[in-house]
């Protein structure tokens, strides 16, 4: 964080609840709200526990350093397309995939995406085509794997452009409940889960942590490192999250580590 906040060449689209309108002492990355649908016109919503989520992701990645949330990369500008509405607080494969697909064709580079708990571990087929798809094109997806304390893939978390992320502790151990599958042992990561300080609704702060923090902080990395090295292909930087090769086994993935993942790129 002290060689960049973020590159305008690494715009990064957030898969979340509606995001509140804050000013830029809070909210410092530059927005873009995506449309639900062609032709309509994207705003916060009101109050609701999606807002209040996508408030805290946002807040994760595009805070203003100072204002109390992490704010990894406020450099980055941010693509904002709410999947959950306030008054669903899930969503569905299909919505998911239109998301995707609308982040990718707005340009989006990276995206971040805390459904992987709604899809069940069967076919979907638009959302396999829309991240096949973002794969082709240079698209990395990010998705936090959720806490139900299973051990299970899902049509997300199991695609090959997609790195499934797992909460975990300030020790490097899953938290508890958090979903494991063979996908994330093998392609994933491991980031901190515990709450913290995140932006919320109103212009104060909130507790935000467990899978959709730990998917927000592997994001904030993603775009910084990228930020330092904008011209290199995504399969690189997937290759280096990874762990560059290093064999890995069994379900629990490594620990996210930013200095070594630089150390990869750059």
């Amino acid at each position: 964080m002290a060689r960049t906040d973020g590159s305008g060449a690494v715009p990064v689209g957030v898969l979340d609840g509606p995001v509140a309108a804050l000013g830029p002492d809070l909210l410092a990355a530059p927005v873009e709200r995506v449309p639900r649908e062609p032709g309509a016109v994207a705003g916060p919503g009101r109050d609701s526990a999606a807002l209040r989520h996508g408030t805290a992701v946002t807040g994760v990645l595009g805070a203003a350093r100072g204002s109390g949330a992490p704010g990894i990369c406020p450099g980055c500008p941010l693509l904002l397309r709410p999947v959950f509405t306030e008054d669903r607080f899930w969503t569905s494969a299909s919505e998911l995939a239109r998301g995707i697909d609308a982040c990718r064709l707005h340009g989006a580079r990276l995206i971040n995406v805390s459904a992987a708990f709604v899809t069940q571990a069967t076919a979907a087929p638009e959302l396999t085509e829309a991240l096949d798809l973002a794969g082709r094109h240079g698209v990395v997806v990010v998705a936090a794997g959720g806490q139900r304390g299973r051990v299970a893939s899902s049509p997300l978390t199991s695609h090959p452009a997609v790195l499934p992320v797992v909460p975990g502790d300030l020790a490097g151990r899953p938290l508890p409940r958090a979903d494991l599958s063979p996908s994330a042992g093998r392609r994933g990561l491991l980031a901190p889960g515990a709450p913290l300080p995140s932006l919320a609704p109103g212009g104060g702060l909130q507790e935000f942590g467990g899978s959709s923090l730990a998917a927000a902080l592997v994001t904030g990395v993603l775009a910084l490192a990228w930020s330092l090295a904008p011209g290199l292909p995504s399969g690189r930087l997937l290759w280096a999250a990874r762990g560059a090769g290093r064999p890995r086994r069994g379900l629990v993935p490594p620990p996210l580590d930013a200095r070594r993942l630089l150390e990869e790129l750059i």
